[in-house]
């Protein structure tokens, strides 16, 4: 029934006009008070978008590798950059500051505290190293490094897990029984 159009009491009335179905015992009484029915929009789906929007899209022209350093996590409070860079344009542009020189601000204010958490890590990775410690982990990682760091341990394992070894094996035998089979046959 999926295939046919129309609502369900549409549906059923061509189900049983057609003798494809019996007549259900509702269906005399829906006929009478049918559902109602609510407007629908065109197919189309309007496209939210906020008064920001605008110079996000700029700050990921001028900043492309902040899409993939500071990538936006779910589970965070705190806004991604990108989306801070666009309200604070809005915020100096509301001010009365013109929108280059708001942007300009906006992105010198981006640039510094990203300067500032990697001296701030900096500085912890000196601490740590006179205090004879272990390195932290960085507070701030790129999402690159981050997915890197998950994959790390499967990509060290098929060094060593005797599985993929005996694929290893199987597939370097394989290729020298190839080559072989080429020398014998003169060639290519």
């Amino acid at each position: 029934m999926s295939y046919m159009k129309g609502d369900m009491l549409t549906r059923t009335r061509k189900l049983v006009k057609g003798l494809a179905k019996a007549e259900p015992s509702w269906l005399k009484a829906m006929e009478r008070v049918p559902p109602p029915t609510f407007p629908r929009p065109d197919g189309k789906v309007k496209k939210i978008s906020l008064p920001e929007d605008v110079y996000i899209r700029k700050f990921f022209l001028k900043h492309p590798d902040s899409k993939h350093e500071d990538a936006i996590k779910m589970t965070a409070f705190n806004p991604p950059p990108a989306r801070v860079f666009g309200c604070r344009v809005l915020e100096l542009k509301e001010e009365g500051v013109s929108e280059e020189e708001a942007m300009a601000v906006a992105d010198m204010e981006y640039r510094a505290e990203k300067k500032a958490k990697r001296m701030a890590y900096a500085r912890l990775k000196q601490i740590t190293r006179l205090q004879g410690k272990k390195l932290p982990p960085n507070p701030y990682p790129s999402a690159i490094k981050e997915i890197q760091a998950e994959e790390r341990k499967y990509v060290r394992d098929r060094f060593f897990d005797p599985k993929i070894l005996k694929i290893v094996e199987k597939m370097k035998e394989e290729k020298a029984a190839v080559m072989q089979d080429r020398m014998r046959g003169g060639g290519w």
